[in-house]
């Protein structure tokens, strides 16, 4: 674990390069992924089967083999324990309240010179969402990506969800059949996302593709991001805290280990203004990792890529925030508005000592799929505009053509267009 602390000479050069650190898939990973896209492409189920069988141990040679039925998804939902059940339809509900209120209007005025402007929204025609499977099989993410495109229109929404020896779990099923998901394949890896992108015999290809996953699918939606939308290239997880001395050790380093414990490179930082608070946390850390049974995940992740960094004041903070543009940022002071003003670059921020980030993952509304290693600079968490494109129209009169047209003209003739400029100067008899 990486100690800073503002007070020291060498800080700025040490911060520079914690901020440049790069945690993401490297060059093998882009060329194996490039070889996959393109064996999909070609062969189609034929690849598809043979990589299925190669990473997941799983046989696709029975055409049964291929798809989980939606029978399949309602008997597991049914089959949850009550307080599960519950709980998946407690978080699906304000998921879905949350991003309703998502939903863009359609516009359509006519200005001053009699020209009618407007745009109106529709949803993609088909959605793909991957699921990972295995140890990473997350109920919670696949409401998160499935409800935005069913609240957005989305008519056709296909899940690929890997199957290690067959084996597909119950809470992902279960959401699926709340969520309302129309297809389930077998399939995993970048091939899965190859398959909703270019399409096979049997996998029809979609407009826009979701979902987190390993290095591989990342970089495969990386790849193939043009031939369809991708919600956005994530990379590992990240959680920043900024505390004051006022909070329970043990809390914040919950909260640290909350990240952590998704993957090996995920990073977790704390950013604190009292010395012997960081000492209490980093201690405190260690007690909790030995309570986890993600504990090998989680001590990798905070040993290779734990930070804290001490200031002297946490007005410094927002700074320090803004340069590391974290996909999550917790407050946890008395008065976490006064910070908050000043956060700009972030996936999702949590107000205040009670709003743990875990609590935003499930049921608090707002989606939890959000950039990574510095998108948040320049990039959005997952929404409904993800799953909808804006058309805009443009309506002239006779009286509006004459109002705006000799402009147009001018324009077409200083580019050297004049075919452009002809169309107009048609119509207004010139």
């Amino acid at each position: 674990m990486l100690r800073l602390s503002t007070r020291d000479p060498g800080f700025d050069k040490a911060f520079k390069r914690l901020v440049r650190e790069r945690r993401e898939s490297d060059e093998d990973v882009a060329r194996d992924v490039a070889l996959i896209l393109a064996d999909v492409r070609n062969r189609g189920d034929a690849a598809l089967a043979e990589l299925t069988q190669r990473f997941d141990g799983h046989s696709l040679a029975e055409d049964a083999n291929w798809r989980i039925e939606l029978a399949d998804c309602r008997e597991a939902f049914e089959a949850l324990k009550p307080e599960l059940r519950a709980a998946l339809e407690l978080a699906a509900a304000r998921i879905r309240a949350y991003h309703e209120a998502q939903k863009p209007q359609d516009r359509d005025h006519t200005d001053e010179t009699g020209v009618r402007l407007g745009a109106k929204w529709l949803p993609v025609d088909a959605a793909g969402l991957y699921v990972p499977g295995g140890r990473a099989a997350y109920p919670s993410s696949l409401l998160m990506n499935a409800i935005p495109a069913k609240v957005a229109g989305v008519e056709r929404l296909v899940v690929a969800t890997p199957t290690p020896k067959g084996q597909v779990s119950p809470l992902v099923l279960a959401a699926a059949h709340l969520a309302g998901v129309d297809e389930i394949w077998r399939v995993g890896g970048a091939q899965a996302v190859g398959a909703l992108a270019y399409g096979t015999q049997r996998i029809r290809a979609v407009d826009v593709i979701t979902g987190p996953g390993n290095a591989w699918v990342a970089e495969a939606k990386r790849q193939l991001y043009g031939v369809v939308g991708i919600d956005m290239v994530a990379g590992p997880s990240e959680i920043l805290v900024i505390a004051d001395a006022r909070n329970d050790p043990e809390w914040i380093a919950a909260d640290l280990l909350s990240q952590a414990e998704h993957d090996p490179s995920a990073q977790s930082i704390l950013i604190t203004d009292d010395a012997v608070f960081a000492d209490t946390v980093a201690d405190r850390v260690g007690v909790e990792i030995a309570m986890l049974q993600t504990a090998r995940v989680a001590d990798q992740s905070w040993s290779k890529h734990g930070v804290i960094i001490e200031v002297e004041s946490l007005e410094e903070a927002p700074a320090l925030a803004n340069a590391l543009a974290a996909e999550h940022v917790e407050i946890a002071t008395d008065d976490p508005e006064r910070l908050f003003a000043r956060i700009r670059h972030a996936g999702s921020v949590f107000l205040g000592r009670h709003t743990p980030e875990a609590v935003g993952d499930y049921v608090a509304g707002p989606n939890h799929v959000l950039p990574t290693g510095r998108r948040a600079r320049f990039a959005s968490g997952l929404s409904v505009l993800d799953f909808m494109k804006r058309t805009s129209f443009i309506q002239l009169d006779a009286r509006a053509l004459a109002a705006v047209g000799p402009a147009a003209i001018a324009l077409a003739e200083a580019e050297g267009l004049p075919a452009h400029a002809r169309s107009i100067e048609t119509r207004l008899g010139i």
